[in-house]
């Protein structure tokens, strides 16, 4: 069963290689194994690349995951990139980081995190003719989460959230990182 929870976090965070562009590996404090890891800094309101990301994202997962797995997490990452260049002042560093050593290139979790520099909590909004709210989401009148029922934009956190193995948002620095993560089969 996936587990479709979010979370804020507080402080204490796993800090990899900052600057690269492609795929390394970096050791973790616990247990000193090394994981497979990609990063990608974006200049401020430079959506043109989120193409690139995903480009970037395809290749670091090339043999990752059952089918279907890596294009879910190139959507979900969109979704993360596109939000954190529009809705904040500064750029977004993005990371992916396959826990489990060297074999998680095939088999292992996903996580893809999203800084930016705005520590305000993105808002899970959902058109008022859309399922109840979920535990904590603000409300409508209906029960429903607050959001306009035409807009055309502002459902890139539900995608991650119905998507999502795991999924939420944690204090970085002066801002803040979204994160999800994905299996390499769907649970």
């Amino acid at each position: 069963m996936k587990r479709r929870t979010a979370h804020w976090l507080g402080a204490g965070n796993r800090e990899g290689r900052e600057g690269s562009a492609g795929v390394t590996a970096r050791n973790e404090v616990n247990g000193g194994e090394s994981e497979p890891f990609w990063e990608r800094r974006l200049g401020r309101d430079d959506l043109a690349a989120v193409a690139g990301v995903r480009a970037g994202l395809r290749r670091f997962l090339a043999h990752w995951g059952a089918p279907g797995r890596a294009e879910t997490a190139e959507l979900l990452t969109s979704e993360l990139v596109t939000n954190a260049l529009v809705h904040t002042d500064g750029g977004a560093v993005v990371t992916a980081v396959l826990g489990g050593g060297p074999p998680a290139v095939v088999k292992g979790l996903l996580r893809v995190e999203v800084r930016d520099t705005l520590p305000r909590r993105p808002v899970l909004r959902a058109s008022d003719a859309g399922p109840p709210a979920r535990e904590g989401a603000a409300r409508t009148d209906e029960g429903r989460c607050a959001g306009e029922g035409a807009a055309t934009s502002g459902r890139g956190l539900l995608l991650v959230q119905a998507l999502a193995d795991d999924w939420g948002v944690r204090a970085h620095g002066t801002g803040k990182a979204v994160w999800f993560e994905l299996a390499a089969e769907e649970r």
